[in-house]
Formats: C-alpha cells, structure tokens, sequence
C-alpha cells in the first residue's frame, strides 16, 4: 500500500517536481499539494497524511517549521520531510528541536528525495552532512564560528550590543568583538551592512523572536 504524501510549497513549478517525482514510484500516492501552512495543517486534519514534504518560507506569519510543530501536535505519527533552498544556519537545529524526522535541501541534493522519503518511511532521521556554503563579503559562511553566526543572528533581528549579551549570556565586550571578527573576516565597514548583507542572502533570517536554545 503506497505512502500518502502531502506537498506544501509555495512555488507551483516546485509542487509540480514533486508530484511527479511521486508519479514515478509505487511506493507514494499524492494526498494533497497546498501553497501556504494553513492549508496543510487544515489538510492534515481532514485526511489521513504518512508524510508532508514541507517547504520552510511560504510567504505567511507562519513557517513551515513551525506549521510542522503544530500538526505533530495532533498527527505525531505524521513524519515530516523539511525542504528548503534557503541556506538559513539555524533552520536545522529548529528543525531538529520541533521533532521534524528528516531535512533536504533543493540545491545541493546530497541524495535524491525519494531516497530520503524511504529512509524516513524505515524510521531513519536524514539530515543533510553539509550546510550550503554562502558567500557573506570576503568570507564563506562555513568559516564563521557557532557563536558568531548567534550573534549575527540577532543582529539581523535589530538588537542592541546589551540585548545580544543579554540573550545569549555573554558580555557586551564579548559581542563587540565577535561583530569585529565577522567585519574583518567579512570586509564589511560596519554592523548594519554585515546584517542587511546576511538577512538579503538568506543565510540569516530573523523575522521573529524564535527560541532556539536547547529544550
């Protein structure tokens, strides 16, 4: 009996890649394919759902991570698929935190996306051994540090030195000077640049205030 699937993407060329990826096997029968997160959670709701591939930007108040967390709510048993060729640092370590079983990227495709639906559908967890690598300035995003790429973070969200320390737990000097290491690796000449630079890529987005400290 074949895996019903969801497909919710905000892209149409991308839905219809997906549907007929699904076309081509046995193993999955489209349930549905929605444009934003309401529409799937309200599809989730109605109909039986095994696995949702889940595009992460979808043009709402909501993203697909955090559609994914509210349908787990009610359909546990629902595995989830997270797709996105957006090179967002931290998209990964939410997806993780939310209970999302697997995470593929469009762009690079370590491995094709029936390969992962099959492994999720075996009760795997697949997530991607590489990041994209993204051009911040002079420096490639992989060559910024875990706690330099926090920082940034927030300050793409617009927050103060003494905010920054604040809710990261380290001190404004320490936060000064990983805005001053990212400059130089960057050859940005300032913060705003640095943020406006990160935000306008997609290596960094901060839309909201979205807990990412470990539950």
């Amino acid at each position: 009996m074949a895996y019903k699937v969801l497909i919710a993407d905000d892209q149409k060329m991308i839905r219809q890649m997906f549907e007929s990826i699904l076309a081509a096997s046995d193993r999955y029968e489209l349930s549905g394919s929605v444009s934003d997160p309401y529409e799937a959670i309200e599809h989730c709701r109605r109909k039986k759902v095994d696995v949702i591939l889940m595009d992460v930007v979808m043009g709402e108040n909501i993203d697909g991570i955090e559609t994914a967390a509210k349908i787990k709510e009610f359909s546990s048993d629902t595995k989830i698929v997270i797709v996105t060729s957006m090179p967002e640092v931290f998209y990964i370590k939410r997806a993780q935190q939310a209970g999302i079983e697997s995470f593929w990227y469009k762009e690079i495709q370590e491995q094709p996306l029936l390969e992962i639906l099959d492994r999720t559908m075996a009760g795997e967890s697949v997530y991607p051994l590489n990041r994209p690598r993204y051009w911040l300035g002079n420096a490639v995003s992989t060559h910024l540090t875990e706690k330099e790429l926090e920082v940034l973070r927030e300050l793409v969200g617009g927050f103060s030195t003494a905010q920054i320390g604040e809710k990261l737990g380290i001190s404004e000097r320490t936060v000064r000077m990983h805005i001053s290491d990212m400059l130089e690796k960057t050859g940005f000449k300032n913060r705003l640049q640095l943020a406006v630079r990160a935000r306008g890529g997609g290596l960094i987005i901060n839309d909201g205030d979205v807990d990412l400290t470990n539950k």
